[in-house]
């Protein structure tokens, strides 16, 4: 396994771990029936969306004073705001936050992130492209996930996750990945779930609050600003090629959703 804590972490995710997605069923038998209010915690999670995406930090202070070898400049991490995490940390976590600013949010180390990048990269490599499964339910993450999944030939699954996706056969939507990468560990937590239960590894992105028993591979990020995720998405997708042998050919702007 390629994360140097994946056998540490594991694949037991406790069911605490998972958000309140409808339990496992027949696949379309288990869609929701109408909208519902949003709750507070769906609110905050809306305001710190809003917030992760505002633009760069004032405070550049986003990795050790060590030198490293990154693939975009770190200013341009910065302008993303791939280091900005949330209030909360997990211990999880805490080996990827370089620091906490006076405002409370918890900053990721982008010279980790920058390196997971890699490392997931040389994961992915190892997989038929059609056999990579990408998720997001997080709003921000749906366009980059999908351009993803194009640019490497992988499937997406952006939006509700349907239950049963992975789990029943009998589900006219049922596909076997051999691995998933999943927006957020808490939004994408029902294929997060369901790969636990077929074996399948998982690789996450994971900000500041996230919990990482339930994934083998984490890749620390701002899990919910549009920019930091377009980043991310894109330079893991240009690095599976690189590591295929093939011309990276998308820009960053390619990833970049218009809406």
């Amino acid at each position: 396994m390629t994360d140097d804590n994946a056998q540490q972490e594991g694949l037991d995710a406790a069911e605490e771990e998972i958000d309140e997605e409808p339990a496992e069923g027949a696949g379309p038998a288990a869609e929701p029936s109408e909208d519902v209010e949003p709750t507070d915690e769906q609110d905050a999670e809306a305001e710190a969306e809003a917030e992760a995406d505002e633009g760069p930090s004032l405070d550049d202070d986003v990795m050790s004073d060590e030198e490293a070898d990154l693939l975009i400049p770190v200013e341009d991490y910065l302008g993303a705001g791939v280091h900005i995490g949330t209030q909360q940390k997990t211990e999880d976590m805490e080996r990827f936050i370089h620091r906490v600013r006076t405002d409370g949010l918890y900053v990721l180390d982008v010279s980790k992130t920058d390196q997971r990048i890699r490392t997931a990269a040389d994961f992915l490599a190892n997989y038929a492209p059609e056999q990579i499964l990408v998720t997001s339910s997080r709003q921000y993450g749906r366009f980059p996930a999908e351009k993803f999944a194009e640019a490497v030939g992988a499937r997406a699954r952006t939006g509700r996750f349907i239950p049963g996706t992975l789990t029943n056969p009998k589900y006219d939507g049922y596909i076997e990945p051999d691995v998933v990468v999943v927006t957020d560990p808490i939004g994408d937590a029902q294929a997060v779930k369901e790969a636990i239960t077929v074996g399948i590894p998982v690789i996450a992105m994971c900000d500041s609050n996230n919990q990482t028993s339930n994934v083998d591979l984490v890749v620390p990020t701002n899990n919910k600003g549009r920019k930091a995720l377009s980043v991310v998405y894109w330079l893991l997708a240009n690095e599976v090629l690189d590591r295929r042998g093939a011309e990276p050919s998308y820009s960053l702007e390619d990833f970049e959703s218009v809406v």
